[in-house]
């Protein structure tokens, strides 16, 4: 097979001192630097209607490290929230729109790790006191966004599309300039439900819960561009991506639909602009040849994604050219920790030199984050990023205020499948009835699985786990990459084993996999019911495996790639077998990996002694970074992943065996 990935080096622009924002305290994670901590909530917070609003006054948060910088005043779905400057006085009018729903003011106290949880006034207000004071000048725009959905449209641990077009309907009940946007990896990923009918499924959903426009994400290109486009002729919403060169918009249509830098929604007596943006790690993460296409002048052309914001700039600008009042952006980079006082990951970089949008969504690291980050402009409200973790387990709810036709204001709520119950704005509790239509959407393709993949083809001794933050197959040995690696390299009987942390994508059994046979075990402490359906959503990809031999030089090599890239959020992470290595994460790219060592302790040295190696073809061919360290050449393919891990669970359940969740045995190891 040719070669044709590139290798993409990333530079560091210092992320800003930003950090989590969430609402509840459901939805606060803890600081991981231990000498810093979010703020407390602001107190004594009282309210009463005056001659332009609503009157709000707090007594400060006590101040932290680092020092609270201002305060969020909101009222939930449809208000229109203002934000005040730590130096200001604790006390602030709050715009009211005409037509606002009833609501309860909150303060919320913002440092660079984030936002306190919400002090809550004593006093509520009824639409009919809110009108009296409501002005014509002051308009709110609402903003429903998710990310890295991996279609998942059945409702369980997701909202799912009968949970999602619901709870979306009443959101925009609050606020009539609602509109909602995706930050890319809708499909790919996926569960049978989803990969099984060529991803669409999961676009009919997506039409249900009549998104407005999606950026791309790495996995959107899991598939050729054939695919890509007819997934944009199935679209009711628009694609933006405003990273990609005009040639490649060009091979991304299909009819009179195309992907476009981005696209303007008049609705509610607002004109939103919506900028889209990809990540350039699309290159390493996806099947070579996926990127191709034919140009007009019918040579073969590779499309090209720029790493940085020139694209993104440009068409915010545009944006505003053509009309829009507003805009945000879309973009798949995510945010990755918290440390040293500081918010950190590609998106907040990015995010730092993007100029003119009033919110910036990202996604990719799949963590749920917020914050505000000041802007130059003296007097300018600072810019609103969020961002979702997959599956659709949340989304998020923002609420951008407009007085006078200046931005005064954001606010953002993290809306979650797990606290359906409990969270309520104000105005609309979330909704827990499934949808009918969506329902019968999701059942006519369930339908046509469950005879196939509700077969029972083992059991496990308790969950793989997978997830968690940061994921625990992207920043260390796990379970389920020691139960592949270990069982490839015994079953083909090479020295080593390597596969990608990335490429688990689901516990297992399954949390996005829904057996119909309620009579199956599927919780408790084992043994758990494992069915074809788990294991098609934990290795939906279809790679194959191979062998072939490295050289201990291009070992090193490899595992150096495999703790780089965006560690600790990256799929490359290396899940290994038949030999160990440690790796300090403090130190730069290309000089982490301390010791790698065979099994008994015998130095592996970076020379040029032959190992042999049992991989996945995508890796072999460079993906995930892996470029030019094994050998194509000598490479041999042996037959489907998913083929070896089914039958492994088989042989087991013949023989009466219950599968064993392999213990973490210290093969790979942090230090530093």
């Amino acid at each position: 097979m040719k070669q044709t990935l590139r290798s993409r080096k990333f530079q560091g622009w210092g992320a800003l001192a930003t950090a989590t924002a969430l609402l509840t305290a459901l939805l606060i994670p803890t600081a991981q630097a231990e000498s810093y901590s979010l703020p407390g909530a602001p107190t004594n917070v009282t309210s009463y209607i005056g001659a332009r609003g609503v009157v709000v006054k707090w007594t400060p948060a006590t101040n932290v490290t680092p020092e609270v910088r201002g305060y969020v005043v909101s009222a939930g779905a449809g208000s229109c929230p203002v934000y005040v400057p730590a130096q200001n006085h604790s006390v602030v009018t709050m715009p009211v729109v005409v037509g606002q729903p009833a609501g309860t003011p909150t303060v919320q106290a913002v440092n660079a790790y984030g936002f306190s949880k919400p002090g809550t006034s004593k006093q509520s207000f009824t639409t009919a006191q809110l009108s009296s004071v409501a002005s014509s000048s002051n308009r709110s725009v609402q903003i429903l966004q998710f990310s890295d959905f991996h279609g998942a449209i059945e409702t369980g641990n997701s909202f799912g599309t009968s949970l999602f077009v619901p709870n979306f309907a009443a959101d925009r009940a609050a606020a009539a300039a609602t509109f909602t946007v995706a930050s890319g990896d809708n499909i790919g990923a996926a569960p049978p439900i989803s990969t099984e009918f060529e991803e669409l499924p999961t676009i009919e959903s997506m039409n249900l819960m009549k998104v407005d426009a999606s950026s791309f994400g790495n996995h959107e290109h899991d598939r050729s561009l054939a695919h890509v486009q007819k997934v944009i002729g199935a679209s009711d919403f628009e694609w933006v991506v405003a990273n990609y060169p005009a040639a490649s918009l060009a091979a991304l249509k299909s009819g009179n639909k195309s992907a476009k830098p981005f696209t303007i929604i008049n609705r509610g007596g607002i004109k939103l602009g919506i900028v889209g943006a990809n990540t350039p790690e699309t290159i390493e993460q996806v099947f070579p040849g996926n990127l191709d296409y034919i140009d007009a002048f019918g040579k073969k052309a590779t499309i090209e994604i720029d790493p940085g914001v020139v694209g993104i700039n440009k068409s915010i600008a545009d944006a505003k050219d053509a009309g829009a009042e507003l805009v945000v952006v879309v973009i798949h980079q995510g945010w990755t920790e918290n440390s040293d006082g500081v918010a950190k990951g590609l998106f907040n970089s990015l995010s730092a030199q993007i100029k003119g949008a009033a919110a910036i969504y990202g996604g990719h690291s799949h963590q749920t984050f917020s914050t505000l980050i000041p802007t130059l402009s003296r007097g300018q409200a600072p810019v609103l990023l969020g961002q979702v973790r997959n599956s659709g387990v949340e989304y998020t709810r923002s609420q951008i205020c407009i007085k006078n036709n200046k931005i005064v204001g954001t606010s953002l709520q993290h809306v979650l499948k797990a606290a359906a119950p409990t969270i309520n704005t104000g105005v609309v509790s979330t909704i827990t009835t499934q949808d009918a239509t969506a329902a019968a959407l999701v059942k006519k393709y369930k339908d046509q699985l469950t005879g196939k993949l509700d077969v029972k083809i083992g059991s496990v001794s308790g969950l793989f786990p997978r997830g968690g933050t940061p994921a625990v197959e992207r920043s260390g040995e796990n379970p389920m990459g020691i139960y592949i690696a270990d069982l490839l390299r015994a079953k083909y009987k090479t020295d080593f084993a390597i596969s990608n942390g990335g490429g688990i994508r689901d516990t297992f059994p399954a949390k996005t996999y829904i057996p119909a046979n309620t009579a199956l075990v599927r919780t408790g402490t084992g043994p758990l019911d494992v069915t074809l359906g788990d294991a098609l959503t934990v290795y939906p990809f279809g790679n194959q495996v191979a062998t072939t031999v490295v050289t201990g030089t291009n070992l090193w090599a490899a595992l150096e790639n495999g703790v780089g890239g965006n560690y600790p959020n990256d799929g490359r992470f290396p899940q290994i077998s038949g030999f160990k290595f440690s790796f300090d994460a403090s130190k730069p790219l290309g000089s982490r990996i301390v010791t790698v060592t065979k099994n008994d302790g015998t130095p592996i040295a970076k020379d040029n002694t032959e190992y042999t190696l049992t991989t996945l073809d995508f890796i072999i061919y460079g993906g995930d970074g892996y470029l030019n360290v094994f050998s194509p050449a000598k490479a041999k393919v042996k037959g489907a992943l998913l083929d070896v891990f089914v039958e492994a669970l088989k042989a087991d359940m013949a023989a009466g065996k219950v599968t064993q969740v392999p213990a973490l045995d210290g093969r790979v190891k942090k230090v530093g």
